[in-house]
């Protein structure tokens, strides 16, 4: 990692000195390191900055980012900011363009490198549009004034038009019958779909595309500027997103989508060849696959779509054309994120970047990446690295006083899980940590269950892993059967058997850290989001004499129910049990959290979101009352406002704090 000394939290100091120099720095860092004194709060982990994503400049000299701001204390409740901020590509001072409280996305450079387009809702429209500002700073321009508003936009290569999507308002009719109190909803019908418009930038006017009812997602245009490729589903359905999209065509200026690639399962980002002609995406070998985890290339003119990485044992997540027959890809191989070169005619691999830093996508000029990475030390920061010399160059500080905090160690652990399959995780010790003392365990188990917990930065405000290891727990984040980074058959390894095999990867983990003597395995407790939410109430019912205590955050606790009212009916069936409901109800009701409640005797606090439409509130509600009736101790908190997850900050500390209190109250006194 190069090293940093700065007074101003976005400036580094290049690592040219002399040996002797940087000797002395990294002795004053370790020393400094030693010296820390800081303590974890739920105040500071909800305060972290973050950068979103980096784009560099088409001349390869300065990189535009966005960084995520917290609401300050005491502010009126909402989401975080993205504010808008420039760093010269070869490292130096920060400047913020677009500061809180507005946000942006999607930053866009014009080819000339003088203006940076961006999507805002601004004070002076009440609906978000394109504008631009000059990289160099300024006033901001309105580019689109458009009535419906501009969900996500695409800047010709020329710069002599932009695409963007909107979404279908009200019609004269379902105006006024608001006005009347009849705007009652009937369920299928009266869909407001996203369409394609096309702004010239000469010009105010702009054109619907997309005329017919489709419901578009991702888009890009050609590099010659002549077509746009889109994603699209007949239906604005949250599974009809996931599992029904296709691929389509579209001649400007005038002309109707084509599919070029229609097979069921989930898709995700795609790029288009410099050429023009051919099309790299991300999509899922087949309609039970868990994630688009899989690269694909197709003509543009149609034929068959040809998956460049078959029994690929880990997870590509982007692709980007290096040339006309190469495709750089960015993908999670176990815990770690990797950088490689793949042939587009054969899809021979060759791996250029392995190592700490994390990251998920890049933007590129010439050999230069730019991207916004983390590692176990910190949050997303803004990184360069060069295709010859891929060691990435870390150019910004968003968090200065990190450097004071008495941080966790954290490595990656494997074991032996359900079958002999290797499972592995990321382990953070205690802080303070003693060896040949035992700690209590908490679990902190990721969602999905495609998801995945890599050796990056590990403390959010619904994982907060730190603030765990400071309060003298041993966290374990194990990545079971069915988690991102091992490839297809991994991903379907749970498949018609949830909370079975998966579950004693995890059970398994904790009696590997027990056999090496650094847990005490009769204070053990678990806590997670969504997926997690199930695992920790799976593991306070049907394991309950193996946990001391849990969190759950959004779990599922009644399958069968959760089937009836969630808004992922056919990808819960097709992508997470690969079983059509009801074939098998016995199965589905063994695997309920609920059918062990004579069984349960462990303590839960339990969390949920009132807007929560993917996992509905009813889970929570349904488990607290369980609860209750049995007598067993159990928390419920209702977080106003707040969907699948929680975003505000003021909600975010309560449930650290919640969740601190809880597994003190309950793991840490020996029985």
């Amino acid at each position: 990692m190069p090293i940093y000394a700065s007074t101003d939290n976005h400036v580094p100091m290049k690592s040219t000195l002399p040996k002797y120099i940087l000797l002395f720095i990294l002795f004053s860092l370790t020393a400094t390191a030693s010296a820390q004194t800081k303590e974890w709060t739920p105040e500071l982990i909800a305060d972290l900055k973050s950068a979103g994503n980096a784009w560099i400049s088409p001349d390869g000299k300065t990189i535009a980012y966005t960084l995520v701001v917290p609401r300050k204390a005491g502010a009126k409740p909402g989401n975080s900011y993205a504010e808008l901020w420039t760093i010269p590509a070869d490292g130096g001072k920060s400047t913020q363009l677009i500061a809180a409280p507005q946000s942006v996305t999607s930053p866009t450079w014009s080819a000339d490198n003088q203006y940076l387009y961006f999507v805002a809702k601004r004070d002076n429209h009440d609906k978000k549009q394109v504008y631009r500002i000059k990289a160099t700073g300024g006033p901001v321009d309105m580019i689109t004034r458009s009535a419906l508003g501009v969900g996500a936009f695409a800047l010709s290569s020329d710069n002599a038009f932009i695409i963007y999507t909107a979404t279908d308002g009200l019609t004269e009719e379902q105006k006024k019958n608001k006005e009347t109190g009849k705007d009652w909803k009937v369920a299928g019908q009266n869909y407001s779909y996203s369409r394609l418009y096309m702004r010239k930038l000469q010009d105010s006017t702009a054109t619907l595309l997309t005329k017919e009812d489709l419901h578009v997602g991702r888009f890009s245009i050609t590099p010659d500027g002549k077509t746009i490729v889109f994603q699209a589903c007949s239906k604005p359905e949250t599974d009809q997103v996931y599992l029904y999209q296709k691929i389509y065509t579209l001649q400007l200026p005038d002309g109707k989508p084509k599919v070029i690639y229609g097979a069921e399962g989930k898709l995700a980002g795609m790029a288009v060849s410099p050429d023009s002609r051919k099309l790299a995406f991300l999509g899922a070998v087949d309609i039970t696959d868990p994630l688009a985890q899989s690269l694909f290339v197709v003509s543009l003119d149609g034929g068959e779509a040809r998956n460049l990485s078959k029994d690929y044992k880990a997870s590509v997540t982007f692709s980007h054309w290096l040339d006309e027959n190469r495709i750089l890809t960015v993908a999670a191989e176990g815990c770690q994120t990797t950088i490689n070169e793949v042939h587009a005619a054969n899809g021979k691999t060759r791996k250029i970047y392995s190592g700490p830093v994390i990251l998920h996508s890049f933007t590129r000029t010439g050999n230069i990446l730019a991207f916004a990475g983390d590692t176990p030390a910190h949050p997303d920061e803004v990184f360069t690295a060069s295709l010859g010399k891929p060691d990435p160059k870390r150019l910004t500080i968003s968090n200065p006083g990190l450097t004071d905090v008495r941080m966790a160690k954290q490595e990656v652990v494997q074991w032996k899980g359900a079958d002999g399959w290797n499972i592995e995780g990321i382990l953070t010790y205690p802080v303070g940590y003693t060896e040949g003392q035992k700690y209590p365990l908490v679990l902190q188990i990721h969602g999905g269950p495609e998801g995945v917990s890599d050796n990056g930065w590990r403390t959010r405000p619904v994982y907060p892993v730190q603030l765990l290891a400071a309060n003298g727990y041993f966290v374990l984040e194990p990545n079971y059967r069915g988690s991102q980074g091992r490839g297809v058959a991994f991903s379907k390894g749970d498949h018609k058997d949830l909370g079975g095999k998966e579950f004693e990867d995890v059970l398994k983990g904790i009696d590997f850290l027990a056999s090496k003597n650094k847990i005490d395995s009769t204070r053990v407790g678990s806590g997670g989001f969504s997926y997690g939410g199930y695992f920790s109430a799976w593991a306070a019912t049907r394991y309950s004499k193996r946990f001391k205590a849990v969190t759950v955050g959004a779990g599922i606790f009644n399958w069968l129910s959760f089937q009836g009212t969630t808004d992922i009916i056919l990808e819960n069936t097709y992508v997470h049990w690969n079983l059509m409901w009801p074939d098998d109800i016995n199965l589905v009701m063994d695997r309920s959290p609920v059918s062990y409640i004579n069984n349960a005797q462990t303590p839960a606090l339990i969390v949920h979101g009132t807007d929560d439409d993917r996992v509905p509130p009813g889970q929570g509600i349904e488990m607290y009352n369980a609860f209750r009736l049995k007598n067993i101790p159990v928390e419920l908190v209702m977080y106003e406002r707040q969907p699948h997850g929680i975003k505000e900050r003021e909600a975010q500390i309560d449930f650290m704090k919640r969740t601190v209190a809880w597994f003190n109250r309950y793991l840490k006194s020996p029985e």
